[in-house]
């Protein structure tokens, strides 16, 4: 009896195991997904969130629960189970604390990272997780080492973070970051980069990468490509003379995002109102398509001041963005940008949450690609692909 009961609790362990297993592999193959999803009955609404404040971000949890942030006094959550058509309410991540972005989603066991400022940076910096989907947080013990000018990256202010799916570096978590030369101001712009911090140890300890290849960067995006290229998309609030800092600026990398390449001046998206340098940040988003590298990147799209919320799209993982559409006429400052998972009622959704929006505060937008497609203004830098016409 003493045998067969063993057996019987060595099947037991056997089989949880397997189920354990395969419950990863099923949440490994659903990172991406088909492209039909994206492509249904166009959809837009528009949902206030947040009241007074600023600076937000918005990332989807393994589960398909929509989690934003914000706050400058503290900083706060509202999660959504229901893809974005209500909210809960405010849960604190760190009272008091300043938000700097880069909230991060560890696909590999599901935690979700966020970053906490003492103040407007520079300033101590702290990493809080949640193991509950966003539920409770709880601050851990970190380090962030500096880059190899021996600068120590800020966080303040740059869209989420992403864990790459491609290549050696798979499961690598990194977001943007940046130095601030001290202080943000005009006359320290021309020392001023952007870069990426990124931690191979589920969040415990972060390399900051080689400086963006250009100055006067800050506030920047990243989406990790089809092929394992990390895409950079940077604000910049100066250039050398000759050189345009009302547009945006990108670069890439192939090696998990250590270092960065092939600048590029991306004449055809807008950096904030076209009526300073100073720039804004804006939002970015890869549709978790397997194979396709649609990217979506927002920001105002307008001759002065910050209104005008705009969404442009590329099909070539960022080469040309051939179509944009106006998401909010009024009111459109910072914004940050994520997408549904397959396999949840997120997919094929888009959530762009911004400052502004009818009542202040914030917003969270919900459209889908469909919706860009209908009725989206042409750019005329490259063009849209037969097949989603």
């Amino acid at each position: 009896m003493a045998l067969l009961g063993r057996m019987q609790k060595l099947f037991l362990m056997l089989m949880t195991a397997v189920m354990v297993w395969g419950q990863s592999i099923a949440t490994a193959a659903e990172v991406e997904g088909p492209l039909k999803p994206h492509l249904e009955n166009p959809h837009m609404d528009l949902q206030q969130v947040f009241k007074g404040e600023r600076f937000g971000n918005i990332v989807v949890s393994m589960k398909g629960t929509v989690i934003a942030t914000w706050g400058t006094s503290h900083v706060r959550a509202k999660r959504s189970e229901d893809g974005g058509k209500t909210w809960g309410p405010e849960i604190v991540i760190a009272k008091p604390g300043f938000q700097p972005g880069g909230v991060t989603v560890n696909e590999a066991n599901g935690d979700i990272i966020a970053f906490v400022e003492d103040r407007h940076p520079p300033a101590p910096i702290h990493v809080y997780v949640s193991s509950d989907d966003g539920k409770s947080w709880e601050k851990i013990p970190t380090k962030i080492k500096p880059d190899s000018k021996g600068n120590a990256p800020s966080m303040h202010m740059n869209d989420h973070g992403i864990t790459l799916r491609h290549g050696k570096h798979k499961g690598r978590l990194i977001r943007p970051s940046r130095w601030y030369a001290g202080q943000n101001h005009r006359s320290k712009w021309p020392e001023h980069y952007t870069n990426a911090i990124y931690s191979d140890d589920d969040g415990k300890t972060w390399q900051a990468s080689e400086p963006f290849p250009a100055k006067g960067t800050g506030e920047a995006t990243i989406a990790e490509l089809s092929n394992g290229t990390i895409y950079y998309n940077s604000r910049r609030h100066w250039a050398e003379e000759g050189a345009n800092p009302r547009r945006r600026w990108t670069a890439t990398s192939t090696d998990g995002g250590h270092t960065w390449k092939n600048l590029t001046f991306c004449e055809v998206l807008p950096d904030g109102p076209q009526n300073t340098n100073y720039g804004c940040m804006a939002g970015l988003t890869r549709l978790a398509v397997k194979g396709h590298d649609i990217l979506i990147y927002s920001n105002c799209d307008s001759p002065s001041g910050r209104d005008r919320g705009t969404v442009w799209a590329s099909f070539d993982g960022g080469k040309t963005w051939p179509i944009k559409k106006l998401v909010y006429q009024g009111r459109h400052a910072y914004s940050s940008m994520t997408s549904g998972r397959p396999g949840t009622i997120t997919e094929g959704m888009i959530f762009h949450h911004f400052e502004g929006g009818p009542k202040g505060g914030s917003a969270v937008a919900r459209f889908n690609l469909a919706w860009i497609l209908d009725g989206g203004k042409l750019t005329g830098n490259g063009s849209v692909p037969k097949n989603l016409n």
